[in-house]
């Protein structure tokens, strides 16, 4: 039995996770749970046991200074709490960590051992992958569940994925076995500029997260980060002509395939979710890690040993009369899956 001490009654708990490695492309998950730890002051009230699930080979131990005495931080994985006001107040619950090294299902229990103890009614997990979608282009954002109940009611889709999986797969399901409600939330992050930090892809999993809680996060300064990366990677990418072409066709492709939901339907649909989120009045007059077919890959615009610049060649594009690539399109789902017949 896991005792809980100093943590208040929570009202209406959500659990909000993210792990940082496999699961987490371009840090954009992970950076998600920490943008809402900071800009709502939450308070870390518990944090597992390093020395039962991480490999300090792998997830090295820091040292630091504090006051001239060195200390240690340890890799684990730690829980805040943090309470969203407004008409209708509720808590958060942050988990925010790395993936574990072993006993992934100890690992599970423990968190699920928390969620049970406060109260918990929904988990939601965020993670992100790497996929053949163009940086110039919203991010596309998937929220996936293996209960077709909630699927229905909160319009997410019902994953069948098969294949690798990370610890947010696993945590997914050891909820579903457990009885409780779980949703996975995964931005697709572009496979040719992975490296972190990646503004953008936090700032859509951010506004998905907020859709389906039904609550305003403060963005801070998000949106103008978001802004700067893409001219920056704007300016990379024009550096190199060929990228420049490769970038061009995925645009072809993703403008191609969302063509069907271009409607002035869908356009009115979305712009209502922005003004819901930020709670303004609509202006006069007429968004090495996993990718989306659940393998490994490396990023392509990065600086090496003998490529400072960062202009390394991304792989020529299929044909139009081919198979789709990684994830048939890209389509983000759990675990960096292809979710397109989901």
């Amino acid at each position: 039995m896991i005792e809980l001490e100093g943590v208040p009654e929570l009202i209406d708990p959500v659990m909000v996770a993210a792990f940082e490695g496999w699961n987490d492309a371009g840090d954009a998950a992970s950076t998600a749970v920490a943008h809402l730890e900071r800009e709502w002051k939450g308070e870390v009230f518990a944090a597992l046991d390093a020395e039962d699930y991480y490999d300090f080979q792998v997830n090295r131990p820091t040292v630091w200074m504090d006051a001239g005495v060195r200390k240690i931080t340890w890799p684990t994985t730690r829980l805040s709490v943090v309470r969203v006001g407004g008409d209708k107040p509720r808590d958060l619950v942050l988990v925010r960590g790395i993936e574990p090294s072993m006993r992934w299902r100890s690992f599970c229990n423990e968190l699920l051992g928390f969620a049970h103890e406060l109260g918990v009614e929904l988990v939601v997990v965020l993670g992100a992958l790497l996929g053949d979608t163009p940086h110039t282009r919203p991010v596309p954002v998937s929220g996936v569940t293996s209960d077709p109940d909630l699927a229905q009611r909160m319009d997410l889709e019902e994953t069948k994925y098969e294949g690798p999986t990370g610890i947010v797969g696993v945590l997914q399901e050891a909820c579903t076995h457990a009885g409780v409600p779980a949703v996975s939330l995964w931005a697709a992050v572009p496979h040719y500029v992975s490296q972190p930090p990646n503004p953008k892809a936090t700032l859509a999993l951010l506004n998905r997260l907020e859709d389906l809680l039904d609550l305003r996060i403060p963005l801070g300064e998000l949106p103008e980060d978001a802004r700067a990366w893409q001219v920056g990677v704007d300016q990379l990418a024009a550096e190199d002509s060929e990228v420049a072409e490769y970038v061009q066709t995925l645009e072809e492709a993703r403008d191609t395939a969302e063509l069907p939901e271009a409607s002035g339907e869908a356009i009115a649909r979305e712009f209502e979710r922005y003004l819901r989120r930020r709670d303004v009045n609509p202006p006069p007059g007429p968004g090495g890690h996993a990718t989306a077919d659940g393998t490994d890959s490396a990023p392509y615009l990065r600086d090496s040993p003998g490529n400072p610049a960062g202009k390394a060649r991304p792989p020529r594009p299929p044909r139009p009369d081919t198979p789709g690539s990684a994830g048939e399109g890209g389509d983000p789902g759990p675990d960096g899956e292809d979710t397109s017949e989901d």
